[in-house]
């Protein structure tokens, strides 16, 4: 698959296309740099607990557009393999606190190390150029998303 943005000022619609297809060959290549015992959704729980660390099931499951239930089963399946801890919280002694385990910090860095390593082979055979082009293009994309996520998440705060 050959992609190329066909005009110097490409519209948002052709760059969504290309960045879309992008991420697919990404998936494609960090799938085959994988070598998880867990699942999508539970890597999803590894990634959101990294960032989150002593959230409930029920925010957990918020931010993940599922049902405590599902949650809770995807938690007990990562807490069997070793990734996530449980906790007691200590505002209430009813309510759990989800963490990421020290093997399951492990695995992520080891699962980041393997994308990037299949990512590096790929980028070699870019010239420097569009590298640097890429690079710089990533970051922006990057910024834009953290400051959309950031603000969604802020006003799903306000309305809830």
């Amino acid at each position: 698959m050959r992609v190329t943005i066909s005009h110097p000022r490409p519209e948002p619609q052709e760059v969504a296309r290309v960045t879309s297809e992008a991420a697919e060959l990404l998936e494609v290549l960090w799938g085959r740099a994988s070598t998880a015992p867990v699942s999508a959704s539970q890597l999803r729980v590894l990634f959101i607990l990294e960032h989150n660390e002593g959230i409930n099931l029920r925010t957990l499951a918020d931010a993940l557009g599922s049902t405590p239930p599902s949650t809770s089963r995807l938690c007990d399946r990562l807490q069997a393999v070793g990734f996530v801890e449980r906790r007691a919280a200590t505002a209430s002694r009813r309510e759990l606190e989800l963490y990421l385990s020290r093997r399951g910090r492990a695995f992520l860095t080891g699962l980041r190390v393997r994308r990037e390593s299949a990512l590096q082979s790929v980028l070699e055979q870019m010239p420097a150029a569009q590298r640097s082009a890429l690079l710089r293009g990533l970051e922006a994309f990057c910024a834009a998303a953290a400051a959309q996520i950031h603000d969604d998440g802020e006003s799903a705060a306000v309305t809830a």
